[in-house]
């Protein structure tokens, strides 16, 4: 089959042709059926189910690890053997990833949810670096956060995403290092009012989350009797003037829509993309990465962004980004149901990171948090708020504060020559 003269072995073969061969998974899941004494139902259709996903020789590679996995004497039931083939770490392995979206898409498990094995861990460090005399009581804190997000999902109400959880988390442990490097203090009881304030005066610009994060932490110390007194009370929280983030000028905006309307290979699918939703549409970073295939309509010029109450209607340059996001997509031959899709979640279902999304446009020195709040503000001056909230799925509260106090001379310009004429 190479071509090259070698010493041929099994069906007239060289060892580098049968490794690559595209039946070798299919020769190999023979053999293990036959060499079984009772081999499972699922084990032939997981092996197509695997190589649909990756490539011949680790798909073999998966299959002497399910072997070791059913000769291994412990029980061989989907669950259980999905639980024993999960590496250890943080990632779960190929094999796992694999198995679960098997398992799961065929009933026959329940998955191994390593989100939430992954959001413990995130919160374990967290509470592992605070001070060992004040970390019981933040541990239970942490239960407690644990316990009404999966109560409020039962209920059907609105729970603390674990991100939420985490920063809180990290929040009170900032406050626990300040306490016993700074002020000498082991003791929640001991803790008071100039404390808290004594914190909140080393970042200025985010007191208003640190001090949300420790009323929330106070309120659950003095119902359990770990405080007599909520140190938190008699502090004020200075609301925000306004909003003071970065927002892009016109010769920007230019600069960056031609850059991603340009059919200059250099810039990647992903990233014209990424960069022309926030742009034009004021797509966030979660918007982007929960974009699926079913989520665009190319017939009727529509798409759906996140849990905007309305479609979103494309224009033609959005049209022409979506378009070519879809073919690099297909080249993929990936089975992900997302329209952004990377090296590693090619074999996956799951989404891209957030971090790779932060990082998406670093190319053209931006980030999607820019080029949306630019887009929100021109909105909002442009439009009414609440339309503007209407549009993008926003409690037209929140958009109050990308209200500016000013006047554009240009625009008033503009406005006296039309009325003069």
């Amino acid at each position: 089959m190479c071509g090259e003269l070698r010493r041929k072995q099994g069906d007239g073969m060289c060892a580098s042709c049968r490794r690559r061969h595209p039946d070798r998974h299919r020769v190999r899941v023979e053999h293990l059926i036959a060499g079984l004494d009772t081999a499972p139902e699922w084990l032939a259709d997981f092996t197509e189910f695997a190589g649909e996903r990756h490539c011949v020789s680790r798909v073999c590679v998966m299959l002497t690890r399910v072997e070791r996995l059913l000769r291994d004497g412990e029980p061989v039931h989907p669950q259980a053997l999905l639980e024993r083939s999960r590496l250890t770490g943080r990632s779960p392995g190929a094999l796992a990833r694999t198995l679960e979206e098997f398992f799961v898409e065929r009933g026959l498990a329940f998955g191994l949810d390593e989100s939430a094995r992954l959001a413990r861990g995130r919160r374990d460090r967290r509470i592992a670096a605070i001070p060992e005399d004040l970390r019981p009581a933040v541990a239970d804190y942490a239960q407690h956060l644990v316990a009404s997000q999966v109560r409020a999902r039962r209920t059907g109400t609105h729970a603390r995403a674990d991100t939420t959880i985490e920063s809180m988390l990290a929040l009170v442990r900032d406050f626990t290092c300040f306490l016993v490097g700074e002020q000498n203090k082991t003791d929640w009881s001991s803790v008071g009012c100039d404390d808290v304030e004594r914190f909140l005066v080393l970042q200025p610009a985010n007191r208003s989350r640190r001090l949300g994060a420790l009323r929330a932490f106070f309120r659950f110390a003095r119902k359990h009797k770990l405080v007599l007194v909520d140190p938190t009370a008699g502090t004020s929280r200075i609301s925000r003037p306004g909003f003071r983030g970065r927002v892009l000028d016109t010769e920007e905006q230019r600069r960056l829509l031609l850059r991603w309307t340009s059919p200059d290979e250099a810039v990647g699918a992903n990233e014209a993309l990424a960069g022309l939703l926030s742009l034009l549409h004021a797509a966030s970073s979660a918007e982007l990465r929960g974009l699926r295939v079913e989520d665009v309509d190319l017939r009727r010029r529509t798409l759906r962004l996140g849990r905007r109450p309305h479609l979103v209607p494309m224009d033609p340059v959005t049209g022409s980004a979506i378009e070519r996001a879809l073919a690099h997509r297909a080249a993929l031959r990936t089975q992900n149901p997302y329209v952004i899709v990377t090296r590693t979640t090619k074999t996956r279902r799951t989404p891209a990171s957030a971090a790779y999304v932060t990082h998406l446009l670093d190319g053209a020195r931006v980030t999607t948090k820019v080029l949306r709040q630019t887009r929100v503000i021109e909105l909002v001056t442009s439009l009414d708020p609440k339309v503007a909230a209407e549009v993008l799925g926003m409690d037209a509260a929140g958009l109050a504060t990308y209200l500016a106090d000013g006047v554009n001379a240009a625009l008033l310009a503009g406005q006296e020559a039309s009325s003069n004429l």
